[in-house]
């Protein structure tokens, strides 16, 4: 029995499927490690809250200068060495973490972390087609919704092999002055995970390199791209996506990766594990939107939600008691689980409000942009770099009379605008 051509072509994309669902999961585990790199940074280099913010500031602000070199350097050498290429500059960055820990030098941490940001912004901008192309395009929207569970799910994973990694290296009272011998300790404790992640980095970038994934058609430089931007910002429903997005971005990578400074001013020995509950809500608000969108809701109505649901969360950690344990008692404690205060646990749940944002936020913005669309997609990618800003604006914050739990009121006007795009700011067809 002869297969059909569908059939045939559903085959002949297994393989790429799996080769980009792994890239995928590295892009997620390269991006949430930095909630335990941070709070593990602050307490060996004895940062403020501010500083430790810088750590995922030069992760996060890489997109917004690389990504448009990004898709140059895609058109001149093709998405697939586009794909190797990011993953090198990844593996020279984990290098980098090295001598970074072995002279225990905040800056050059930070240059690290600007080095494996840009590899993963070259490695995003060139993946990210494929999940569109090497399918039926009726089935697009599948795939996308599996690339972003495993992202997620890297999120869980990540945190808890660095702390088993980090383990011999932990201080286990984290509110006091660390010795000499302890500070050195916890350097080294870094240099071989991040040599073996370096080493993994290079092995998978030559295996990407050389596998059989099918090259896309480049596309040709266009001279009016300065135009296109211009006709496509002058929609307000993209524009005002773009700034949802950025938003969002912050308040998710604030909600993702401070958590474990938050754990660690409360504490909490194994801080670095914290990313792993905010992700593991993310990975279930994903799977609720599957089951969810657009059966009983719609996209709208779900970007509501999330944004109301992320207010009232944001007022919980501000106002709430961090000597409550009730939550965690009644959730976690029974189930063999760890006992956590009220507050953490709120920041972990605002994984659950923020998961359906990005999703949701995508095709309202896009709507309507017919050739301009491309365009538009470049545009709301770079509202990643909000994940620069929020977690720096939250630092700021942090050091002055709020403390580090008032300082997530930053994250009330993110919320706010979500709302009002949900609302109303993605059914406006002009500025007028």
């Amino acid at each position: 029995m002869e297969m059909t051509a569908e059939q045939a072509r559903s085959r002949s994309s297994v393989l790429p499927m799996a080769i980009v669902a792994i890239l995928f999961f590295v892009l997620g585990f390269a991006t949430w490690l930095n909630g335990s790199l941070m709070p593990y940074l602050k307490q060996m280099l004895t940062l403020t809250p501010f500083q430790a913010s810088l750590v995922l500031f030069s992760f996060y602000i890489a997109v917004t200068f690389t990504a448009l070199p990004s898709a140059w350097l895609i058109r001149k050498v093709g998405y697939k060495n586009g794909m190797a290429l990011g993953m090198a500059t990844m593996m020279l960055a984990g290098l980098l973490y090295i001598p970074a820990a072995q002279t225990q030098t905040f800056a050059l941490f930070l240059l690290a972390q600007l080095v494996i940001g840009t590899g993963q912004t070259l490695l995003q901008t060139a993946v990210n087609p494929y999940v569109v192309k090497i399918g039926p395009e009726e089935t697009a929207a599948v795939r996308i919704s599996i690339m972003g569970i495993l992202n997620k799910t890297a999120g869980v994973v990540a945190p808890i092999v660095f702390t088993a990694l980090m383990a011999s290296s932990f201080v286990a009272t984290p509110d006091t002055a660390l010795t000499t011998a302890q500070i050195d300790e916890m350097a080294a404790g870094l240099v071989l995970p991040y040599l073996g992640l370096a080493a993994f980095l290079g092995l998978l970038a030559l295996a990407v390199k050389f596998s059989p994934l099918p090259e896309l058609a480049k596309e040709a430089d266009d001279n009016s791209h300065a135009g296109q931007i211009k006709a496509a910002l002058a929609k307000p429903s993209l524009a005002l996506g773009v700034v949802a997005l950025f938003v969002y971005v912050a308040v998710e990578v604030i909600a993702g990766d401070t958590i474990g400074l938050f754990a660690l001013s409360l504490g909490v020995e194994r801080y670095t594990v914290m990313t792993s509950y905010t992700m593991g809500c993310m990975v279930l608000g994903y799977v609720l939107g599957i089951l969810l969108i657009p059966r009983l809701l719609s996209q709208q109505t779900a970007l509501a939600i999330s944004a109301v649901l992320g207010l009232l969360l944001v007022m919980a950690i501000v106002l709430g008691d961090t000597s409550s344990y009730a939550i965690a008692n009644t959730v976690l404690v029974p189930f063999g689980g760890t006992a956590l205060p009220d507050t953490l646990l709120y920041i972990a749940i605002l994984g659950l409000a923020n998961a359906i944002v990005w999703p949701a936020v995508w095709p309202l913005a896009l709507s309507g942009l017919g050739a301009l669309t491309s365009t538009g997609s470049a545009l709301l990618i770079m509202g990643i770099a909000g994940g620069a800003f929020g977690p720096l604006f939250w630092g700021l914050a942090s050091g002055t009379g709020l403390g580090q739990q008032g300082a997530y009121i930053v994250m009330l006007p993110c919320y706010l605008f979500i709302l009002f795009y949900a609302v109303k700011g993605h059914k406006m067809l002009s500025w007028k």
